[in-house]
């Protein structure tokens, strides 16, 4: 060797790296998710400890989400020892009304836990984040944690409970959001998508998948951090601020930020707004096993 050429130490443990795994089917309806993992590709997965979870929803208008749309800000829990699941669910816009996205969402948790052994997670801890639509999706599940109404029989030994919930820009009250939209020429079209075909009954399934309206006074449920930027013209900072109330005098745990300016998605991403992001889920998950 030559002298003169510094040395570098190497990474013996791996610590840092990820591996990506796309297109892992959940369901059987076909749906799939994509699991970014913290260990080097190829490496001996035997004998690693267990991993907490993100399960990450993806704003989508209830259609298909981009399972790539957010990997440059998740892939960073993965570097830090946390594994991330980014899920797909079915969309209303190809004939799959309310609530095809919860089931779904809800098979994805109990499918991970099922296969907690095979990627090396922690299924006692998991945290659900979502945004606009995912948001309204982890709000929902950390209110309907194991309710039947929305249990299909996969992998119906285990739990679809999450243990924390981190909610951006979402709607949480239906009535009020497309009662905003009432002058959309599209607007009938898309709520007997979302609905069914009855408009008689538009408003009782709204009203049944509103956050807001599935609060029950005195019912456990995981802490909430609720996030929403003031100049959202889509989804109404009041949203946010009328869900926030309603769970604090149901007695839940839950803090909320308004982001100042932000509109949806998009200037929301401030490094104020992720570090808050990043603290909540080291608080609720703790902090990972080494590699």
């Amino acid at each position: 060797m030559i002298p003169d050429i510094p040395q570098l130490p190497m990474n013996p443990t791996l610590e840092g790296q990820a591996e990506l795994i796309e297109h892992i089917v959940y369901s059987e309806n076909g749906q799939d998710l994509s699991l970014l993992l913290p260990w080097a590709p190829l490496d001996n997965r035997l004998g690693q400890q267990p991993h907490p979870l993100i399960l990450f929803v993806q704003g989508s208008a209830w259609t298909t989400p981009n399972l790539g749309y957010e990997i440059p800000m998740l892939s960073r829990y993965a570097e830090e020892g946390y594994a991330v699941a980014t899920i797909r669910h079915r969309s209303a816009m190809d004939g799959y009304p309310f609530p095809a996205f919860l089931v779904d969402t809800k098979c994805a948790i109990r499918f991970l836990r099922a296969n907690a052994g095979k990627y090396a997670l922690d299924a006692d801890r998991i945290v659900a984040f979502g945004t606009s639509s995912g948001g309204n999706a982890v709000c929902l599940l950390g209110l309907t944690g194991d309710d039947p109404e929305f249990r299909t029989p996969e992998y119906d030994a285990y739990s679809d409970a999450v243990q924390s919930v981190i909610s951006c820009f979402a709607p949480t009250d239906l009535p009020a959001l497309f009662d905003s939209f009432a002058d959309s020429p599209d607007r009938n079209a898309t709520l007997s998508a979302y609905f069914g075909p009855d408009p008689d009954r538009w408003r009782e399934h709204m009203v049944r998948y509103s956050p807001l309206y599935r609060v029950e006074d005195g019912k456990p449920v995981p802490p909430f951090l609720l996030l929403h930027g003031t100049a959202d013209s889509l989804v109404s900072c009041s949203q946010m601020d009328r869900f926030y109330t309603r769970l604090r005098e149901a007695g839940a745990e839950v803090r909320a930020f308004h982001v100042t300016g932000a509109e949806h998605e998009g200037n929301f991403w401030s490094p104020q707004v992720r570090a808050l992001i990043h603290e909540e889920i080291v608080t609720r998950l703790g902090k990972s096993p080494t590699h």
